[in-house]
């Protein structure tokens, strides 16, 4: 165990051919220390995934050498398939067989012998909390189930190493807390060792050492204590007397000496450029009652130091047109005792609601809450059981239609054609908001222009690198100048600098008018809701804005909670109540 689980010596990869060839790895050159959890961090298209699965041996590299386990990857891909564990991320569950029927299949498939697997499946049960669960079709779990269900069946014969790609997309706090202790149970319990790719940064700061990879290429490794140092002296916090976060870090944000800002609870959080010391009295003079404070910088900081451009988010916002005054009057989503019946089941219950002009409105809660389910049926895609839905002033029992002529929707899957090219896309889309002509092909140049989509115009969607679908999808769902915005887990898997490039395109249609209503598992960026709800088991746990929701969580021990934090305690204390 001395020796390292996994070396990786100066691997290339590439793909495709000729000027279409794309360079995945570049020289890579890692190891991964025995009994530890490593984490895989960059940005999308960094090339981790294509890294996981040279290591599993299911892709051949171009040059170099791996050894996994003291295993030829390239001579021996057999036997290492049969020594990891792998969970890629789209885990392979079988969604027709019930929990235990997939354990016995993976089981089967590993060569677990039929006397070891009681004990072994009572553990994972326990682990993953899935133990009243076992007879329940697999397509029946709510996400964070799935996917502690996959990371079951992956440990279903406990491997020596574990390559985890991206295991906690799509999932509540919750779940991703517990499918963190199962991972260092399993390190503790076993000795594992675990490569883990993540998108979520505060997750990076889990793990013994992080690599942070870029264009196929390393940037470094390290513990994420040592790229946290890096930044000593250039984060502060700010907070302003009677103005809002939102509009206090959009300002920060065109500061010339600012390189991020993002909000962080009540207050912005910001990283200033080499050499330039921020002064309450001087950073944004027109503000009234500015407070700077130095904050401890974290690995999220030295991440966006190190890969972003500072005037990008700032280049990628498009121009909104600005809704008129008369348009900014009233409730654009009014939501009374809403339910929804799959049969015996009740999976929304009486909630009620409004969502004021201009407003972001957050929609939270943990997998298999409800929300989904109230999401579709305020778009107008899922009927109402019983109670009352008016969007842009239409009855949704009546006049649906009309409703959706007014809104646009980004769904979390990104329902783009993926044989169609970005441009046809957007083509497809404008015309099904009824636009034709110069004012469709005008919308089009907006979208490829604004989107920074021009270079990809003739890309099909499928291949895109996922920040770039998930521009596409909003491009595409602005295309008709909606009133109000629906936002499905609108940056699920994208990583930080794709999620802070949409929050400033968001806060600007915010800003002009637009109604946006979200969901989203990210807590972090429920700070950048005006109002949120948390739902629970079909019914409205919490409302209010999010310095309310936090203030339910402070506790002598935890003055300061973050949004996190307030999700967790709320949701659990519900379950203890129950």
């Amino acid at each position: 165990m001395s020796q390292p689980a996994l070396i990786l010596r100066d691997v290339h990869k590439s793909f495709g051919s000729g000027e279409r060839r794309l360079c995945a790895l570049d020289g890579v050159s890692i190891q991964v220390a025995p009994g530890s959890v490593t984490g895989l961090i960059g940005p999308d298209g960094a090339g981790k995934t294509t890294l996981m699965r040279l290591c599993c041996g299911l892709l051949k590299m171009d040059g170099g050498s791996i050894e996994v386990l003291g295993l030829d990857a390239a001579q021996q891909p057999a036997e290492v398939q049969a020594a990891v564990g792998y969970m890629p991320q789209r885990f392979g569950l079988y969604e027709d067989l019930s929990v235990q029927e997939n354990l016995d299949l993976y089981a089967d498939l590993q060569g677990v012998p039929k006397d070891d697997r009681p004990e072994r499946y009572a553990r994972l049960m326990e682990m993953t909390r899935l133990a009243p669960f076992t007879s329940r079709l697999a397509g029946k779990l709510s996400g964070g189930m799935k996917q502690k269900l996959g990371l079951a069946c992956a440990l279903v014969r406990p491997p020596r190493l574990l390559l985890l790609d991206e295991p906690t997309v799509g999932v509540d706090p919750v779940s991703r807390r517990e499918l963190w202790e199962i991972v260092y149970t399993q390190v503790q319990e076993e000795g594992m060792s675990v490569l883990l790719s993540t998108a979520y940064l505060d997750e990076a700061e889990r793990c013994d050492e992080v690599i942070l990879l870029h264009k196929g290429k390393v940037l470094g490794q390290a513990s994420p204590g040592r790229f946290s140092e890096e930044m000593v002296g250039r984060v502060w916090e700010v907070a302003a007397e009677g103005l809002r976060p939102r509009r206090l870090q959009a300002e920060l944000a065109r500061h010339p000496g600012i390189d991020d800002a993002i909000i962080n609870g009540d207050r912005v959080r910001i990283i200033s450029s080499q050499g330039y010391q921020p002064q309450a009295g001087t950073l944004l003079p027109t503000v009234q009652g500015l407070r700077l404070e130095a904050a401890a910088p974290r690995f999220e900081d030295a991440f966006v130091d190190r890969l972003a451009d500072p005037d990008e988010a700032q280049r990628a916002t498009p121009e909104i047109n600005k809704l008129a005054p008369a348009e900014r009057t009233g409730n654009p989503i009014e939501v009374e005792k809403l339910e929804r019946r799959f049969g015996d089941f009740v999976a929304v219950k009486r909630i009620s609601f409004s969502v004021g002009r201009g407003e972001i409105f957050g929609l939270l809660g943990a997998n298999g809450a409800g929300k989904t389910t109230t999401f579709r049926m305020l778009c107008g895609l899922l009927p109402l059981s019983s109670g009352r839905v008016s969007v842009a002033g239409h009855d949704l029992r009546t006049a649906a239609a009309r409703a959706r002529g007014r809104i646009g929707y980004m769904a979390q899957k990104f329902s783009l054609y993926a044989n169609l090219t970005v441009a046809q896309n957007l083509r497809f889309f404008s015309a099904a908001y009824k636009l034709r002509g110069s004012r469709q092909q005008e919308r089009i140049e907006w979208a490829l222009d604004g989107f920074e989509l021009a270079s990809y115009a003739d890309t099909n969607a499928g291949t895109l690198p996922l920040g770039y679908k998930q521009r596409l999808a909003f491009a595409a769902a602005l295309m008709h100048e909606p009133e109000i915005l629906f936002l499905d887990e609108p940056t699920s898997g994208v990583d930080p600098l794709a999620r802070r490039e949409f929050w400033a395109r968001t806060n600007a249609l915010a800003e002009a008018g637009v109604t946006v209503l979200v969901t989203t598992h990210f807590m972090e960026e429920a700070d950048y809701c005006d109002r949120l709800v948390i739902m629970a088991e079909g019914a409205v746990l919490a409302e209010g804005t999010p310095h309310e929701i936090r203030a339910r969580a402070r506790t002598p021990d935890n003055p300061a909670p973050s949004m996190e934090d307030a999700f967790i305690a709320l949701v659990q204390g519900r379950e203890t109540a129950a």
